[in-house]
Protein backbone atom coordinates (compact mmCIF):
# COMPACT_ATOMS: atom_id res chain seq x y z
CA UNK A 1 0.00 0.00 0.00
CA UNK A 2 2.81 2.41 0.92
CA UNK A 3 4.58 1.52 -2.33
CA UNK A 4 1.42 2.32 -4.36
CA UNK A 5 1.02 5.66 -2.55
CA UNK A 6 4.66 6.60 -3.22
CA UNK A 7 4.30 5.82 -6.94
CA UNK A 8 1.16 7.96 -7.13
CA UNK A 9 2.87 10.96 -5.49
CA UNK A 10 5.88 10.72 -7.80
CA UNK A 11 3.62 10.46 -10.87
CA UNK A 12 1.67 13.61 -9.88
CA UNK A 13 4.89 15.58 -9.29
CA UNK A 14 6.11 14.74 -12.79
CA UNK A 15 2.85 15.72 -14.52
CA UNK A 16 2.20 19.02 -12.64
CA UNK A 17 4.82 21.18 -14.53
CA UNK A 18 3.72 19.72 -17.87
CA UNK A 19 0.07 20.57 -17.16
CA UNK A 20 1.00 24.09 -16.04
CA UNK A 21 2.94 24.70 -19.26
CA UNK A 22 0.06 23.38 -21.37
CA UNK A 23 -2.62 25.52 -19.72
CA UNK A 24 -0.50 28.71 -19.45
CA UNK A 25 -2.06 32.11 -18.80
CA UNK A 26 -4.04 34.57 -20.91
CA UNK A 27 -2.97 38.20 -20.68
CA UNK A 28 -5.10 41.18 -21.67
CA UNK A 29 -3.63 44.45 -22.81
CA UNK A 30 -5.46 47.14 -20.77
CA UNK A 31 -4.89 49.68 -23.55
CA UNK A 32 -6.78 47.57 -26.11
CA UNK A 33 -10.55 48.06 -26.29
CA UNK A 34 -12.52 45.01 -27.33
CA UNK A 35 -16.06 44.64 -28.52
CA UNK A 36 -18.28 41.86 -27.15
CA UNK A 37 -17.21 39.75 -30.14
CA UNK A 38 -13.54 40.36 -29.36
CA UNK A 39 -12.82 42.71 -32.27
CA UNK A 40 -11.25 46.14 -31.96
CA UNK A 41 -13.72 48.99 -31.55
CA UNK A 42 -13.14 51.80 -34.05
CA UNK A 43 -14.31 55.36 -33.64
CA UNK A 44 -15.51 57.26 -36.69
CA UNK A 45 -15.93 60.82 -37.82
CA UNK A 46 -18.45 63.26 -36.38
CA UNK A 47 -21.04 64.45 -38.90
CA UNK A 48 -23.34 67.46 -38.81
CA UNK A 49 -26.37 67.36 -41.14
CA UNK A 50 -27.46 70.69 -42.60
CA UNK A 51 -30.14 69.77 -45.14
CA UNK A 52 -33.09 72.12 -45.52
CA UNK A 53 -36.41 70.54 -46.47
CA UNK A 54 -39.57 71.61 -48.26
CA UNK A 55 -42.54 69.29 -48.28
CA UNK A 56 -45.58 69.67 -50.56
CA UNK A 57 -47.66 72.77 -49.72
CA UNK A 58 -45.21 73.63 -46.93
CA UNK A 59 -42.56 76.34 -46.55
CA UNK A 60 -38.88 75.49 -46.70
CA UNK A 61 -37.54 74.82 -43.20
CA UNK A 62 -34.37 73.84 -41.36
CA UNK A 63 -33.67 72.84 -37.76
CA UNK A 64 -30.91 75.44 -37.37
CA UNK A 65 -33.35 78.19 -38.39
CA UNK A 66 -35.77 77.39 -35.59
CA UNK A 67 -36.94 73.80 -36.10
CA UNK A 68 -36.41 71.58 -33.05
CA UNK A 69 -35.66 68.25 -34.70
CA UNK A 70 -33.89 66.95 -37.77
CA UNK A 71 -36.00 66.95 -40.92
CA UNK A 72 -37.49 63.73 -42.32
CA UNK A 73 -34.70 63.64 -44.89
CA UNK A 74 -31.99 64.13 -42.27
CA UNK A 75 -33.55 61.58 -39.92
CA UNK A 76 -33.49 58.89 -42.63
CA UNK A 77 -29.90 59.77 -43.49
CA UNK A 78 -28.84 59.90 -39.84
CA UNK A 79 -30.18 56.41 -39.18
CA UNK A 80 -27.97 54.84 -41.82
CA UNK A 81 -24.93 56.89 -40.82
CA UNK A 82 -25.39 55.79 -37.21
CA UNK A 83 -25.76 52.17 -38.31
CA UNK A 84 -22.47 52.56 -40.18
CA UNK A 85 -20.80 53.71 -36.96
CA UNK A 86 -20.60 57.46 -37.54
CA UNK A 87 -21.52 59.98 -34.87
CA UNK A 88 -24.31 62.44 -35.71
CA UNK A 89 -24.36 65.80 -33.95
CA UNK A 90 -27.91 66.45 -32.74
CA UNK A 91 -29.47 69.95 -32.93
CA UNK A 92 -29.40 70.42 -29.16
CA UNK A 93 -25.63 69.92 -29.16
CA UNK A 94 -25.13 73.15 -31.16
CA UNK A 95 -28.18 75.01 -29.87
CA UNK A 96 -26.18 77.49 -27.80
CA UNK A 97 -23.84 78.25 -30.72
CA UNK A 98 -26.77 79.04 -33.04
CA UNK A 99 -28.44 81.34 -30.52
CA UNK A 100 -25.34 83.54 -30.32
CA UNK A 101 -25.03 84.18 -34.08
CA UNK A 102 -27.91 85.21 -36.36
CA UNK A 103 -25.97 84.04 -39.41
CA UNK A 104 -26.63 80.47 -38.29
CA UNK A 105 -30.41 80.99 -38.12
CA UNK A 106 -31.07 81.38 -41.83
CA UNK A 107 -32.64 78.57 -43.85
CA UNK A 108 -30.42 79.43 -46.82
CA UNK A 109 -27.18 79.36 -44.85
CA UNK A 110 -24.05 79.91 -46.92
CA UNK A 111 -21.33 77.27 -47.23
CA UNK A 112 -19.00 79.55 -45.31
CA UNK A 113 -21.44 79.80 -42.39
CA UNK A 114 -22.14 76.06 -42.57
CA UNK A 115 -18.43 75.25 -42.26
CA UNK A 116 -18.05 77.78 -39.45
CA UNK A 117 -20.94 76.24 -37.52
CA UNK A 118 -19.61 72.72 -38.13
CA UNK A 119 -16.16 73.79 -36.96
CA UNK A 120 -17.52 75.37 -33.78
CA UNK A 121 -19.49 72.17 -33.14
CA UNK A 122 -16.26 70.19 -33.60
CA UNK A 123 -17.64 68.18 -36.48
CA UNK A 124 -15.30 66.46 -38.93
CA UNK A 125 -17.65 66.66 -41.90
CA UNK A 126 -20.73 68.68 -42.82
CA UNK A 127 -23.41 67.37 -45.17
CA UNK A 128 -25.04 70.46 -46.66
CA UNK A 129 -28.01 70.23 -48.99
CA UNK A 130 -31.61 70.82 -49.96
CA UNK A 131 -34.56 68.43 -50.29
CA UNK A 132 -37.79 69.35 -52.09
CA UNK A 133 -40.96 67.28 -52.50
CA UNK A 134 -43.59 67.76 -55.20
CA UNK A 135 -46.90 66.18 -56.17
CA UNK A 136 -47.67 64.49 -59.47
CA UNK A 137 -50.85 63.13 -60.98
CA UNK A 138 -53.24 60.53 -59.69
CA UNK A 139 -52.17 56.91 -59.70
CA UNK A 140 -54.17 55.10 -62.45
CA UNK A 141 -57.33 53.44 -61.15
CA UNK A 142 -56.70 54.85 -57.68
CA UNK A 143 -57.49 57.87 -55.52
CA UNK A 144 -53.83 58.16 -54.52
CA UNK A 145 -51.45 60.86 -55.75
CA UNK A 146 -47.91 60.34 -56.97
CA UNK A 147 -45.32 62.20 -54.90
CA UNK A 148 -41.68 62.85 -55.69
CA UNK A 149 -38.65 64.25 -53.87
CA UNK A 150 -35.30 65.52 -55.12
CA UNK A 151 -32.28 65.85 -52.86
CA UNK A 152 -28.96 67.52 -53.61
CA UNK A 153 -26.10 67.57 -51.13
CA UNK A 154 -22.40 68.15 -50.78
CA UNK A 155 -20.00 66.69 -48.26
CA UNK A 156 -17.53 69.20 -46.85
CA UNK A 157 -14.33 68.47 -44.96
CA UNK A 158 -14.65 70.90 -42.06
CA UNK A 159 -10.93 71.08 -41.32
CA UNK A 160 -9.94 72.06 -44.87
CA UNK A 161 -13.22 73.64 -45.96
CA UNK A 162 -13.04 71.65 -49.20
CA UNK A 163 -16.02 69.94 -50.82
CA UNK A 164 -15.18 66.26 -51.25
CA UNK A 165 -18.39 65.19 -53.00
CA UNK A 166 -21.46 66.49 -54.83
CA UNK A 167 -24.33 64.03 -54.58
CA UNK A 168 -28.00 63.77 -55.50
CA UNK A 169 -30.86 61.35 -55.00
CA UNK A 170 -34.58 61.06 -55.59
CA UNK A 171 -37.49 59.33 -53.91
CA UNK A 172 -41.11 58.64 -54.73
CA UNK A 173 -44.30 57.58 -53.05
CA UNK A 174 -48.03 57.20 -53.61
CA UNK A 175 -50.47 58.38 -50.98
CA UNK A 176 -54.01 59.70 -50.61
CA UNK A 177 -52.63 62.64 -48.63
CA UNK A 178 -49.95 64.54 -50.56
CA UNK A 179 -48.23 65.86 -47.44
CA UNK A 180 -47.80 62.35 -46.06
CA UNK A 181 -46.79 61.17 -49.52
CA UNK A 182 -44.26 63.96 -49.82
CA UNK A 183 -42.76 63.03 -46.47
CA UNK A 184 -42.41 59.41 -47.55
CA UNK A 185 -40.71 60.51 -50.77
CA UNK A 186 -38.30 62.71 -48.79
CA UNK A 187 -37.47 59.82 -46.47
CA UNK A 188 -36.81 57.59 -49.49
CA UNK A 189 -34.50 60.20 -50.98
CA UNK A 190 -32.60 60.47 -47.71
CA UNK A 191 -32.16 56.72 -47.62
CA UNK A 192 -31.00 56.68 -51.24
CA UNK A 193 -28.24 59.23 -50.71
CA UNK A 194 -27.04 57.71 -47.44
CA UNK A 195 -25.09 54.90 -49.10
CA UNK A 196 -23.30 57.35 -51.37
CA UNK A 197 -22.29 59.56 -48.45
CA UNK A 198 -21.07 56.61 -46.39
CA UNK A 199 -18.93 55.44 -49.31
CA UNK A 200 -17.38 58.90 -49.73
CA UNK A 201 -16.70 59.28 -46.01
CA UNK A 202 -15.12 55.84 -45.73
CA UNK A 203 -12.81 56.56 -48.64
CA UNK A 204 -11.91 60.07 -47.50
CA UNK A 205 -8.52 60.55 -45.77
CA UNK A 206 -9.20 60.79 -42.05
CA UNK A 207 -12.79 59.71 -42.53
CA UNK A 208 -12.28 56.85 -40.11
CA UNK A 209 -9.97 56.93 -37.13
CA UNK A 210 -8.94 53.39 -36.25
Amino acid sequence: MKKFFLITVLFSLVLTPVYAQTVGTVSVNPDQSLSPAGSNISSKAKIILLISEQNIDSPRSAWWAGEVDLSATEAALAKQLLDAGFEILEPDVVGDIIKKDKAFRMVSMSDQSSVKLANMARADYAVVGKAVASAGGNVPHSSMRSCFANLTAKVINVKTGKIIAYLDASGNSAHMDVISGGREALVNAGGQIAGKIIEKLNSAPGGIVR
